[in-house]
């Protein structure tokens, strides 16, 4: 597992081999206990290949050991109204079990900063859940910090409202 052999690069959805490997990253994620515990519809995962390919400022990154997929990060671009310029959120990150702990995720993370830089990005944001110490941590050791306009009011909570 020598970490100068890991490859982060862009998907290319067109190539049916990268959108199985990202689809099956992904559904990997959804069925762990931080992913939700349930794996992907089909119907999603049949979608999603060709939905992300057409979605605008999506970045979507595979990490590779050789020809093996062990990590995976969709972010997209949103928009900072304090500060009138583009950022980038990350929607998933998910890392192989048997490869987590070293580093791919921070390679991921480092790749995408790259990019959210070249775009004229502002900041990188994401949210964790409370009880995933481990990701929290390696979030932190980023450079990744609550969110707070005024500590005295406390950090801002992520919320969802299904439609």
């Amino acid at each position: 597992m020598d970490k100068a052999r890991w490859m982060v690069k862009p998907v290319d959805f067109s190539d049916k081999d990268q959108a199985r490997a990202f689809v099956g990253l992904l559904d990997m994620y959804a069925r762990d206990p931080m992913g939700g515990g349930q794996g992907l519809a089909n119907d999603v995962k049949m979608r999603l290949p060709d939905d992300l390919a057409s979605w605008p400022g999506g970045v979507h990154l595979i990490a590779w050991q050789g020809d093996e997929p062990i990590g995976l990060l969709n972010a997209f671009t949103g928009y900072s109204t304090f500060k009138a310029q583009p950022l980038m959120n990350v929607h998933d990150i998910a890392v192989v079990p048997t490869y987590r702990g070293r580093g791919v995720g921070q390679a991921l993370l480092a790749e995408l900063e790259t990019i959210a830089k070249l775009r004229g990005c502002c900041k990188l944001t994401l949210e964790v859940l409370s009880g995933n110490t481990k990701a929290r941590k390696a979030y932190e050791s980023f450079g990744f910090e609550d969110y707070a306009l005024d500590p005295q009011m406390g950090a801002a909570c992520f919320m969802q409202k299904w439609l």
